[in-house]
């Protein structure tokens, strides 16, 4: 199975860059609701990275 590569924006380095171990999980949403996202760590810095998905790809 191919790894689909996920770009994030890393606030650390201040630029998108890829995500390495990305997985996708449900964050907490207005209204007490749940939003999709990817989660995964910065390629170059290591720090934690989060990309919020659109509603329709729950």
């Amino acid at each position: 199975m191919d790894e689909v590569k996920v770009i994030g924006y890393c606030v650390k380095c201040k630029d998108k860059r890829e995500m390495k171990d990305a997985e996708k999980v449900s964050m907490p949403a207005k209204g007490g609701g749940t939003r999709p996202a990817m989660k995964g760590v910065c390629t170059a810095c290591g720090t934690g990275m989060f990309k919020i998905l659109p509603k329709s790809e729950a």
